[in-house]
């Protein structure tokens, strides 16, 4: 295979997650994160498991976790995954050190961040990308990938020397010309983020119980009406029809349970990375997800009342941690939509 040096920016989670699988493959992989994972890295392996029974562990040498940026200036492909809140700090670090024409690739949740990034990072290609799946530290250095789906990429050509690497690390790459509809549509998927993250429990738990499932219908309706005023194209990224999944959120528990098997194919401990922000006392990616809808209404000058009371319930946890029952957070969407 054609030799590409890899280097993941802002390795946390998904980065470490996404980082491991790659060397297990044999790629040439250099992460630039936090003095504070290097550290846990030092003292513990990189282990990377998930939901199908895939574990690598590896002890990485002190040149594979840095934490300057530097080590971007030989890359062939970089792949950004910080936190949405810190895009324009990556796209200054990066901007001294990546060359004219690299492919950067913005694996992270929300819809502007690729463009965010774009502006920061004139002489590189930013291109907007998709992680369908969740990952959670489980333990010091271990990342578990508890859901299904596959990474997605605009199309670039500069990419396309790393898709032999990613493909032998059995975590494939879809480079696709319709992104936009690619993030919208997996947008719709994230608005279940703050909704578990308010329940306080695990997805499969969460998503057991047709209150909390009836939170997501109503937060999906809303922002599929307002892609339909805004003309954006929704596509399938799961093997239920996007547009049918505010339906079937809403059917009664015995019946919801029979049709969506595939659906709750769920690792037991599977939460949303909000939930794990909001346990570690960490801002959230709120505004990036539910407050993208907020925005687009305010763009066509409409509103999304549950999509902002979402967001003003997990900042209100952000500062003072609850757990809502889905009694009681269906019955605040509903006030706030009426």
């Amino acid at each position: 295979m054609t030799p590409c040096k890899i280097v993941i920016f802002g390795a946390g989670s998904i980065g470490c997650y996404i980082g491991a699988r790659l060397l297990s493959a044999g790629a040439d992989v250099t992460f630039v994160g936090r003095p504070r994972m290097q550290e846990t890295l030092r003292q513990h392996p990189l282990v990377a498991t998930d939901y199908q029974g895939f574990r690598s562990e590896l002890q990485l040498q002190d040149h594979q976790y840095v934490t300057t940026a530097e080590a971007a200036a030989e890359a062939d492909l970089v792949l950004v995954t910080v936190k949405s809140a810190a895009t324009e700090e990556a796209g200054q670090a990066l901007a001294a050190h990546v060359r004219p024409g690299i492919p950067v690739i913005s694996f992270q949740n929300g819809i502007s961040n690729a463009q965010r990034l774009q502006d920061t990072l004139p002489q590189a290609c930013v291109l907007a990308g998709m992680v369908p799946f969740n990952v959670l530290q489980q333990h010091p250095g271990h990342f578990h990938h508890g859901t299904e789906g596959h990474l997605m990429a605009a199309t670039h050509p500069g990419v396309e020397p790393a898709l032999p690497w990613f493909d032998k690390a059995g975590l494939s790459l879809e480079l696709r010309d319709d992104m936009p509809s690619v993030m919208w549509s997996k947008l719709l998927l994230n608005l279940n983020n703050p909704i578990n993250a308010l329940s306080g429990v695990p997805l499969v738990e969460e998503l057991s119980q047709r209150d909390y499932r009836r939170c997501l219908a109503m937060a999906q309706d809303e922002t599929i009406r307002l892609l339909d005023a805004a003309g954006v194209p929704i596509i399938n990224l799961t093997g239920v029809p996007t547009r049918m999944i505010p339906k079937l959120m809403r059917l009664p528990d015995w019946l919801f349970t029979r049709l969506a098997k595939k659906m709750l194919t769920i690792d037991p401990v599977a939460r949303s990375s909000m939930w794990e922000d909001l346990e570690a006392g960490r801002p959230t990616e709120v505004d990036w997800i539910n407050g993208e809808v907020v925005r687009l209404a305010q763009s066509l000058g409409r509103s999304a009342p549950v999509n902002e009371q979402l967001t003003a319930l997990v900042h209100q946890c952000e500062q003072e941690r609850k757990a809502w029952p889905a009694n009681g957070l269906l019955n605040a969407l509903t006030q706030a939509s009426t």
